[in-house]
């Protein structure tokens, strides 16, 4: 018998803006999967319940404890529809980063999960979760969408330097105070925010992210291009949601897939679009669509993007590879009786999708939880938008 739920949260003066109460069904429901899988728990479940519940009544949320707050970052992982390489969501290191206040502990603490993550190459998955809101204290933020991400620039000649899709976003950040040095892979800053205050910029090190410079095996002319990229993806936009509580700062990555380097990141027409470059380069004829030059380039700037990680030591994955561990992980989740919601269109790699094992079979999606979602109010800073309403 579920016990009744909370409805009422404690007195406040004020409410923040990002807090909601609980829901206390996700609460019980996350409690009781917790508890299932890992059943040799210090505090039996009945219990544990209770406490929740009080909690609820008396302060209007709860607090998970570290064991909790572990087991429902790694299964948001896991029920992550759109992840590929969810087949190491066990292996998700979790760093509870709930006490830090300030914009300098949190920029401390974000430096400190590249560090981890990159770990000289030898990429790792790492989340990083910090406080929630309250219904006295907003969560803090960070406006970036990736810890590391390039800015992006418009010529005077009406093209772009650097990365299109961080146009807005770069504007941004110069009208907070940035000096933008103007080429094409800028590293941005950091914009925190926490209650209270206005959003802070804080400079990523270069010394904290590892990049790779991009060479073609077969083509000494493509290093003349000085193209290059970063090496540890850190989604940092995305509100973590674990039992009905939101975290929304719980920056994560793992490592790259090859094909999000070389296949979108370099070749979408909004980003760095230089497909008709890496064709120029490798000497193919652009004039005639039928001799297939966009593919032609698009396979070889994937041969550079694995080839260069590879010789750098720098962890990285390819899509048949990937395709396949995607598949194990999908019979070892059905063998312990578990739903494994994924989206077909996410995936279907951007290349040779017809050639992988995932292309060819049906899946199931649904919106299992603890999951990662993405707000419009995160969508709004991390594009350049006013994240305040008028």
């Amino acid at each position: 018998m579920r016990p009744a739920p909370a409805t009422r949260p404690a007195p406040a003066t004020r409410l923040v803006s990002d807090w909601k109460v609980p829901d206390w069904t996700e609460a019980e429901d996350f409690l009781r999967l917790f508890h299932s899988e890992h059943p040799d728990q210090p505090i039996p479940l009945a219990m544990r319940l209770r406490q929740i519940r009080e909690h609820l009544e008396q302060t209007g949320t709860y607090r998970h404890t570290r064991a909790e707050l572990e087991f429902g970052a790694r299964v948001a992982w896991r029920n992550s529809s759109r992840c590929i390489g969810r087949l190491y969501w066990k292996s998700l290191r979790v760093l509870d980063r709930r006490e830090a206040t300030t914009p300098d502990e949190i920029h401390a603490h974000l430096l400190d999960h590249l560090r981890q993550a990159t770990n000289q190459g030898r990429v790792r998955p790492v989340i990083s979760v910090f406080a929630p809101p309250t219904p006295y204290r907003e969560a803090p933020r960070v406006w970036n969408s990736q810890l590391v991400k390039y800015a992006g620039y418009r010529a005077a000649d009406g093209g772009f330097v650097g990365d299109q899709g961080q146009v807005a976003f770069t504007d941004a950040v110069r009208r907070l105070g940035w000096r933008a040095p103007g080429g094409w892979f800028d590293v941005l800053p950091l914009v925190i925010q926490v209650h209270g205050d206005k959003p802070q910029l804080y400079d990523v090190p270069r010394d904290l992210v590892l990049e790779v410079p991009l060479r073609h095996p077969d083509h000494p002319r493509f290093g003349g291009l000085g193209l290059r990229w970063y090496a540890v993806p850190a989604i940092s936009h995305m509100r973590l949601s674990i039992g009905g509580i939101d975290y929304p700062l719980a920056p994560f990555n793992g490592w790259y897939m090859g094909t999000e380097i070389g296949a979108r990141n370099l070749v979408d027409p909004d980003r760095y679009n230089l497909l008709p470059l890496v064709a120029e380069v490798l000497g193919l004829n652009t004039d005639d669509d039928t001799l297939l030059w966009r593919d032609r380039a698009l396979v070889e700037l994937n041969v550079a993007v694995l080839h260069s990680f590879r010789a750098a030591g720098v962890k990285i994955t390819d899509h048949h590879t990937e395709s396949g561990r995607f598949l194990t992980h999908l019979a070892r989740e059905e063998g312990e009786g578990r739903m494994v919601p994924t989206d077909w269109s996410w995936i279907v790699p951007p290349v040779s999708g017809g050639l992988t094992p995932v292309f060819h079979r049906y899946y199931d999606d649904a919106d299992l939880r603890p999951n990662f979602y993405l707000d419009d109010d995160a969508r709004a800073r991390a594009t350049g938008g006013c994240p305040f309403p008028h």
